[in-house]
């Protein structure tokens, strides 16, 4: 039975004020529900923004710590409705604050990811997360990933393999800190953006809806570049560098039922090949001359 679905990928810029990032979301969610969008997904840290340094964060400038329990979330729900939503924020347990992106709907929190990997300087202001888990959503199974995740493959193949269809990528993605290009497009950082989405995609043969701040917060400049990946590894739909909303309609099932007709990549794996020991022992060896 075809069943058809908006996906959208928002690409945007949400700083250090909790009530306005907020005020914000849910005026694009509304925005997204007249266009018929079925799945959006925000960028990482939109409720309180991002760390504005990646060496060397300020304790003095962290994003504000929140429980999902607390106001903020509770009116993204509301706002949510019948569409699905995954957006970002530091989330608050205990003493410890994880960088973490919430899926919700209308009927409350669908799926929480704290972010597992962390870049440069990153651990001096968040804790990590410590799995990848698949959940249930009305458009179907979702996996998700906070922008560092998708840079290494099991982060991805984990939740494919726990039965994900679309991989909702929530990044807060700067420029390289440390070679920057003088065009957003031409950074190195824009290209392992882009080809680290389609990789994961293609690998997988999965959805990948992809989003990503715009503007600077601190010494950090965003990509944009806010996509949504097909599972042939085939971008659908994109911001490129600009904010605004990628977004696509598609039959997720059957697009994902084509790309894995002849070639199914999940059913072909070879685990028991992959481990390093046994690939330590393949060693060629010397002939006999005697």
């Amino acid at each position: 039975m075809t069943r058809i679905v908006t996906l959208g990928a928002l690409a945007g810029h949400f700083g250090r004020d909790v009530e306005r990032g907020v005020s914000k979301a849910v005026g694009i969610i509304e925005a997204a529900r007249r266009e018929g969008v079925d799945l959006l997904v925000f960028p990482d840290a939109c409720i309180g923004g991002y760390i504005g340094d990646l060496r060397h964060p300020d304790p003095a400038e962290l994003p504000p710590a929140l429980s999902p329990d607390g106001p903020e979330l509770a009116a993204i729900i509301r706002a949510a409705g019948t569409m699905t939503v995954c957006i970002g924020y530091t989330e608050a347990d205990g003493d410890q604050r994880y960088n973490t992106a919430v899926c919700v709907s209308g009927d409350g929190i669908l799926g929480t990811h704290r972010k597992v990997h962390q870049p440069a300087g990153e651990s001096m202001a968040y804790s990590a997360g410590d799995a990848f888990r698949a959940f249930d959503t009305p458009v179907g199974r979702i996996g998700m990933l906070i922008d560092y995740d998708k840079t290494f493959p099991e982060s991805a193949r984990t939740l494919a393999l726990d039965g994900a269809r679309i991989l909702a990528a929530l990044s807060a993605w700067p420029a390289s800190v440390t070679d920057r290009a003088a065009r957003l497009p031409a950074d190195r950082q824009a290209r392992l953006f882009d080809l680290y989405d389609c990789a994961r995609a293609a690998e997988n043969q999965v959805f990948v809806v992809s989003s990503n701040q715009t503007g600077v917060m601190g010494t950090l400049r965003f990509l944009g570049q806010a996509k949504v990946v097909g599972p042939g590894g085939e971008i659908l739909s994109t911001t490129r560098s600009k904010g605004g909303l990628a977004a696509v309609s598609v039959d997720v099932d059957a697009e994902i039922a084509r790309a894995r007709r002849v070639l199914n990549h999940l059913d072909e794996l070879r685990p028991d090949t992959y481990s390093p020991a046994r690939s330590s022992q393949a060693q060629v060896g010397t002939p006999d001359l005697s």
